[in-house]
């Protein structure tokens, strides 16, 4: 039951990174896709039916590891406080952006919004790039399993490459949905695809061998067809030409980068700095027996449910949209 509340949190956490990391890709890029007014709505519009109820999603993750994971839950808002409180007012300033943006026909309000939505979105797509970092690199925790660190602990050189290639990654995947529903920007989304799929495709190489630097794991055959699936659709990424199938295949490898993430911190939900000391994994983090047993089957049902529920709302929303 114990790993069967990892695989579902982890399945909710990327699922997370897929709906709303089009939409903070589509922010990062917002200022570079779009030039005139008119542009740049056209690019919100693109993500106003989607954005709300993407966000909730994090919502989602974040109650289940309260429920799943108390002791994680706790170690990590023992150390990511700060940050934590940097994501929630980013988070507020981009939703300010989209929903104010359009309340005066100003061009200073216009631009001060448009600013505040990729200056958000960007940063956003970087600090959860910087959180994952430092998971994957294991964190000071003292005996109590709370975190035993500094702020400056969390911002070293390997969180900081994770960061990037989340930010690159993202800005990618939100240029391939802008390119694929909007028709007024879709050239522009092209020619900058093509401009970002090479600098994703070198930062997933280097993050990829630093994270085998610092976290030395055993090379089960997960952490081998992973990465090599995200290769393969990095490459089918910048050879398809339909924008739908291209937008597929950078959710294919947003899938891999995840999978292998999970894979390679497996059965820890938050190691100890060094990798091997020991940390909160999967048996010691949980609440035992019944309690977690109820958790898992009421979060199954619940967002399998919500699954359903919200396929069928997107796909209405995207047929309107045609």
């Amino acid at each position: 039951m114990n790993v069967a509340a990892f695989v579902l949190l982890s399945l909710v956490l990327t699922a997370y990174v897929l709906l709303d990391g089009y939409d903070l890709g589509v922010g990062a890029v917002h200022l570079l896709l779009a030039r005139s007014d008119e542009e740049r709505a056209a690019s919100l519009e693109t993500i106003g039916p989607f954005w709300n109820a993407n966000e909730v999603v994090l919502v989602a993750a974040g109650g289940m590891l309260f429920a799943l994971f108390p002791l994680a839950y706790a170690a990590s808002f023992s150390g990511f406080y700060l940050p934590f409180m940097l994501v929630l007012w980013l988070l507020m300033g981009r939703g300010m952006a989209i929903e104010l943006r359009g309340y005066f026909a100003n061009d200073l309000w216009h631009g001060f919004w448009d600013v505040a939505f990729c200056a958000c979105s960007a940063l956003l797509a970087f600090l959860f790039g910087v959180a994952l970092g430092n998971v994957l690199r294991g964190v000071p925790l003292d005996a109590a399993h709370y975190f035993a660190g500094t702020f400056g602990f969390l911002l070293n050189g390997y969180a900081v490459l994770v960061g990037a290639l989340a930010l690159a990654a993202l800005a990618l995947h939100g240029t391939l949905f802008v390119g694929w529903r909007s028709p007024v920007l879709a050239t522009r989304a092209t020619r900058w695809t093509q401009r970002l799929w090479p600098i994703v495709l070198a930062l997933f190489a280097v993050t990829t061998w630093a994270t085998l630097r610092v976290h030395p794991t055993h090379l089960g055959p997960v952490l081998w067809i992973a990465p090599a699936a995200a290769v393969v659709a990095l490459v089918a990424l910048s050879r398809l030409h339909s924008p739908f199938q291209r937008f597929c295949a950078s959710s294919v490898f947003l899938v891999a980068l995840m999978v292998a993430a999970t894979a390679t911190l497996f059965p820890y939900l938050l190691p100890s700095f060094p990798v091997g000391s020991g940390g909160l994994d999967v048996m010691n983090a949980a609440p035992s027996g019944y309690p977690l047993r109820t958790a898992v089957i009421v979060f199954g049902f619940g967002l399998g449910a919500v699954a359903i529920y919200g396929t069928l709302a997107t796909r209405r929303l995207l047929l309107r949209g045609r």
